[in-house]
């Protein structure tokens, strides 16, 4: 009896981390303006903050503006996902001394030939609760990627343009 105890215990001690994870992770499938798949965007709860990581093809050459909107929905014309994950009402930017706010992240930066990767990182949301607003709430989540460059300062987008992608945040 006390070896199959033992066997028990680690095969649920192997396990656990998997099921944790599957709990704190996300996924976003990003389509673009004609509803066309162009990415994933995925999310994963770290001990310390969010890892975000993107990969999508079909955008313009050069930086986009990439941000976290309050509501999971991309219909219509992206504007469904309102403005970004704001609680605090604070000032947009991660250069304003009066912000950022919790959707704000860098730029993403499209190659010659539309395709772009990136990690990002923040502490000022959670996948599924804790401390900071989580983007699997009630209400959900959205990414919007824009067609400019964020400045990080101006309001209320930094500049940032018109929203090309829209993926909207899931459990995945």
């Amino acid at each position: 009896m006390r070896i199959l105890a033992i066997a028990v215990t680690a095969l649920v001690a192997a396990i656990a981390p998997s099921l944790a994870s599957a709990a704190d992770t996300a996924v976003a499938n990003i389509v673009n303006t004609d509803g066309a798949v162009i990415g994933k965007a995925t999310f994963e709860q770290t001990p310390t903050g969010v890892l975000m990581s993107v990969e999508v093809t079909g955008l313009p050459p050069g930086g986009h503006g990439i941000h976290l909107h309050a509501v999971g929905s991309c219909t219509p014309n992206f504007k469904a996902a309102t403005g970004h994950i704001n609680p605090g009402k604070v000032k947009h930017g991660l250069r304003n001394p009066e912000g950022p706010d919790n959707g704000d992240l860098p730029n993403l930066f499209a190659a010659a030939d539309g395709t772009a990767k990136a990690e990002f990182f923040t502490t000022r949301v959670s996948v599924s609760g804790g401390d900071m607003p989580a983007l699997l709430d009630e209400d959900g989540s959205a990414v919007i990627i824009h067609e400019n460059p964020d400045d990080h300062m101006a309001q209320p987008i930094g500049g940032s343009g018109g929203r090309i992608g829209c993926g909207i945040i899931g459990k995945m």
